[in-house]
């Protein structure tokens, strides 16, 4: 790569030592917290209650708020030193215009990963995207992904956005808890569950790896867009606990390197937990039995689609590993809105408010396949068990 293209995609000693010492790093502060409230007398029911009531009114509306809680809210309520909000909202307007493309372009990109033990272990003893419940996680993340991109949300406090952020956090560190534990979980050969720098990967699976992918289906990023679309991402990781400011990129050429470290770097060790969850994501976009002509026909436009981008987005050599749909239809229809994206993207960069128009019709569709494909709300529960 280096000799024909003058980039060289292998990061500095320096960042893959750190990468290596980060697999073993979790989040103290919220750690911590879970110990105490969620896992200890409180319990997660009183104890997401009262942490609800902080994120919405202030710490001081909770006077009896241990110290764990304090220190929590604290370190999220603190805006870096390097956060830009401006550029978070540039970021997060990118997520607006992606709309479920970005989950469609992520989540086959996650799929490639479950090679890896490390992560899809975690997943599968946790259940979120194994076997029925694939599609409500999937929704849950969703959910999330719309909250954090509207306009000003992330950095609004007291906003729905931020708080949906916190649960996940907490759901995190509760589950890396309950996997740690678990006889199926080996700490000499994967380091910690939900490491640092396993979260601040799906920060780049947000910015970098779809910004890139997109540019084939006709959704083109600027440069100075997938730049700020990683300050959103980083400071959205931030908001999770993630702490990787010495290795995070701030150039897509670094964050390319951190993302062919990670693929040079695999092991191939996830075997049947692997398979489950690879195959399990894709037929769940299918048509449920008491489902109507209509909606059986809009559910398997969806599950083409989704198809499409597994195709399009995993990588061969792994995708080969799995049964999933060949996808060769869902592609054709990928393919057919091409001609439309691209007079979108030239009509955003030469008329004056296409742009912000084209982000609200983005989101606005969005949201009507979320109501419609949600049997029920997002929940982001840590009280759960894992499921074996």
């Amino acid at each position: 790569m280096l000799r024909h293209t003058g980039v060289d995609l292998m990061p500095s000693d320096r960042v893959a030592d750190r990468y290596g010492e980060l697999l073993t790093t979790g989040d103290p502060v919220a750690e911590r917290f879970v110990a105490e409230i969620y896992h200890g007398d409180l319990g997660p029911v009183a104890g997401r209650a009262m942490l609800e009531r902080a994120l919405d009114e202030g710490i001081e509306a909770v006077p009896d708020a241990p110290e764990s809680m304090r220190a929590l809210v604290a370190d999220f309520d603190t805006l870096p030193d390097w956060a830009d909000p401006e550029l978070i909202e540039a970021g997060a307007a990118v997520w607006r215009r992606w709309g479920y493309a970005l989950g469609g372009v992520g989540n086959a990109g996650t799929m490639d990963t479950y090679t890896e033990g490390s992560l899809a272990v975690p997943l599968s003893l946790s259940g979120g995207y194994a076997g029925e419940r694939a599609l409500h996680r999937y929704l849950e993340t969703s959910r999330w992904w719309i909250e954090v991109s509207r306009p000003g949300a992330i950095t609004r406090r007291g906003s729905r956005a931020r708080a949906i952020t916190m649960h996940v956090r907490v759901m995190h560190v509760s589950v890396r808890a309950g996997v740690r534990s678990h006889g199926e979980w080996d700490d000499e050969r994967w380091g910690l569950p939900i490491s640092q720098s396993e979260m601040m990967l799906t920060l780049l699976g947000g910015s970098v790896g779809p910004a890139l992918g997109l540019y084939g289906l006709g959704i083109v990023t600027s440069k100075a867009e997938i730049e700020a679309s990683l300050h959103f991402n980083r400071y959205l990781g931030y908001l999770l606990g993630v702490r990787v400011d010495d290795i995070y990129p701030s150039t897509i050429a670094d964050g390319l390197r951190l993302l062919y470290l990670f693929d040079a770097s695999r092991s191939h060790d996830s075997g049947p937990v692997g398979a489950e969850l690879v195959e399990s994501f894709v037929p769940g976009f299918a048509p449920r039995g008491d489902a109507g002509l209509r909606d059986r026909l809009r559910a398997h436009f969806h599950l083409h689609l989704q198809s499409g981008y597994a195709r399009l987005f995993m990588l061969p050599w792994n995708r080969r590993r799995y049964r999933v749909p060949v996808g060769w239809f869902g592609v054709g229809l990928l393919m057919a809105q091409l001609p439309i994206r691209i007079l979108a993207e030239i009509g955003r960069r030469l008329v004056p408010g296409v742009d912000e128009r084209l982000q609200q019709s983005s989101v606005r569709r969005w949201e009507r396949w979320h109501e419609w494909q949600s049997e029920r709300p997002a929940e982001f529960d840590v009280s759960a068990g894992l499921r074996r």
